[in-house]
């Protein structure tokens, strides 16, 4: 392995086992309600993303992002972005995290779908094997749960539309984060007001601990993000497919075996689905970059 790939392996690890353990860091924070760590992580991201896209000398980028069509499409992206954030949050307080890994566990197969619908892609044979398999999974956790698992559908779907929306900004992604944590701050700044001038708040939590913990919430939202673009610069798309369930496999461990979930046998068999229909998806994935690349080197020989 050279150093560019060890580089972005790296980077692809770093940011999918943050993002895997971030229940652990809200679960810290159980005390503040959902909408108050929102508010910290969306105000605290403005001056961590300045940082990062300083160090990079990026600011030529982050100009270059504000234009009128841009920053409509990151309004959209960082609308779509902050009610994801929110809802996750909650759901790591109401003791539903196995609910959200399940939702970026299938948030791979919707993209899939996406790219069908909005793109006019064709999909091969295994692929709508998967989806159909990640559908009956989500059937039998919808009897598991006793109802639809909305929150996992809703976090799903979410950052699906979030990565179509941001497909149709061409700027980096420092300089991205940025915009839309700039666009959602005079939201934040007004909500968190509301919240201290109704007593249901203080500007920094309880004191304490939870100064440096909402102080690190601009990095643990920055940090990961970042990573995710160095790898992605630096990995094919299939390492990066086989990598990504590295997040909510960790989100789904940490459920079930550190908050104590409740994980019936009806849960087990419709996981069961779930994760066939990820190796089904991730075997076609990297037989077809292979066969790519096959085809490529064949026209370069002839």
């Amino acid at each position: 392995m050279n150093a560019d790939l060890r580089t972005g392996f790296t980077a692809a690890l770093a940011a999918y086992v943050i993002w895997g353990c971030l229940p652990l860091y809200f679960r810290v924070l159980d005390g503040l309600a959902a909408d108050e760590i929102l508010v910290h992580r969306i105000i605290w991201s403005v001056p961590t993303g300045l940082f990062f896209v300083t160090l990079a000398s990026q600011w030529d980028q982050l100009r270059g992002a504000i234009t009128l069509r841009r920053l409509g499409w990151l309004a959209v992206s960082a609308a779509l972005i902050g009610a994801n954030w929110l809802v996750y949050i909650w759901s790591v307080q109401a003791e539903r995290v196995m609910e959200a890994s399940l939702g970026y566990y299938i948030n791979p197969l919707v993209n899939v779908l996406f790219g069908l619908f909005f793109f006019s892609e064709r999909l091969r044979m295994a692929q709508w094997v998967s989806i159909a398999m990640a559908a009956i999974g989500v059937g039998i956790l919808t009897v598991a749960f006793g109802r639809v698992p909305w929150l996992a559908l809703f976090l799903c779907f979410t950052f699906a539309f979030y990565t179509l929306v941001r497909k149709q900004v061409q700027v980096d992604g420092r300089a991205g984060f940025v915009v839309e944590a700039a666009i959602l701050l005079p939201l934040a700044l007004i909500w968190g007001s509301y919240l201290i001038g109704t007593g249901t708040a203080q500007p920094m939590g309880d004191g304490g601990w939870h100064v440096p913990l909402l102080l690190a919430s601009g990095p643990i939202t920055a940090v990961p993000l970042i990573c995710f673009a160095i790898a992605a610069k630096r990995l094919n798309l299939s390492t990066i497919g086989m990598m990504q369930y590295i997040g909510p496999t960790l989100q789904f461990l940490i459920a079930v075996l550190l908050f104590r979930e409740p994980f019936s046998l009806t849960h087990g068999l419709a996981f069961v689905f779930i994760w066939g229909a990820l190796v089904v998806f991730t075997v076609d994935s990297v037989m077809g970059q292979a066969k790519a690349r096959r085809l490529a080197r064949a026209a370069q020989v002839t």
